[in-house]
């Protein structure tokens, strides 16, 4: 009963008018947009406008929060939902944007199976409470240049799916179970090859980052699905399918700007 009212709750905020001022920062904010069919548009819209009524943003840091930044932000989260059956990032309640990098404490593994704890720099997290912090100039950044590999939205937001059975481990809720082997040769392999590339320095379209564990690697492989799409699926076949097929878009197909 609850999910038929939460259904059509949804369904009549995708209805109302999609507000001209947040389609004027949706199309000067995220190029990306503009690469969408007509009907691809009007989705992401409708995610867009259920996603701003249901999660909650803060503002940390001294941030004054805006519509700009809330739109930029739904917008790069909401891409990946496109065309899925999903529930709107159920785990997440609320968003806390700081202006720029913030430092958070930071626990590594040191020598003899010690722990090193300390302060550290960072851009975005995703926290297994419901929670995502994301640094407003990085988020800006990364929707405006599509093509580098780096969207810190993109990235948080992927652990955010990759969290939806309860575990961040590089193994989202597939939309079948027959996916399941492939996913995980393929990933599993492609993982492995990225350890080996960092360890000896070698460049590579997937970000060295990806090489820290298997969720990372999905993250990072999401970043570079999206914004590096051609490039993966010349040197990274196997994987841009396992993701094309995951995320059910073909971005490489996209028209060019």
């Amino acid at each position: 009963m609850f999910g038929f009212f939460k259904r059509r709750r949804r369904k009549e905020i995708r209805q109302q008018p999609f507000p001209p001022e947040w389609l004027e920062i949706l199309e000067g904010n995220f190029p990306f947009y503009a690469r969408l069919s007509p009907e691809d548009q009007r989705e992401l819209r409708g995610l867009i406008q259920v996603f701003l009524a249901e999660k909650t943003f803060e503002g940390c840091g001294g941030l004054a929060l805006t519509d700009e930044i809330r739109v930029t932000i739904a917008a790069q989260a909401c891409l990946l939902l496109l065309h899925r059956k999903h529930d709107d990032y159920p785990r997440l309640v609320t968003i806390l944007v700081y202006p720029s990098a913030y430092v958070a404490r930071h626990a590594r593994p040191g020598p003899g199976g010690t722990v090193i704890e300390g302060p550290s720099a960072r851009l975005g997290e995703s926290w297994s409470r419901g929670v995502v912090v994301l640094a407003w100039d990085s988020v800006r950044r990364g929707a405006a240049d599509i093509r580098d590999g780096h969207n810190v939205v993109f990235h948080e937001f992927a652990h955010e799916l990759d969290r939806e059975d309860g575990q961040a481990e590089g193994a989202p809720v597939l939309p079948r179970r027959s996916m399941y082997v492939a996913w995980a040769r393929v990933l599993g392999e492609e993982y492995e090859k990225l350890q080996k590339a960092a360890r000896r320095g070698r460049r590579s379209v997937l970000s060295h980052y990806g090489a820290t564990n298997p969720a990372e690697f999905f993250a990072v492989a999401t970043e570079a699905f999206f914004e590096k799409s051609r490039t993966l699926r010349r040197k990274h076949p196997e994987l841009y399918e396992e993701l094309k097929e995951f995320y059910r878009q073909d971005p490489a197909a996209l028209p060019r700007d």
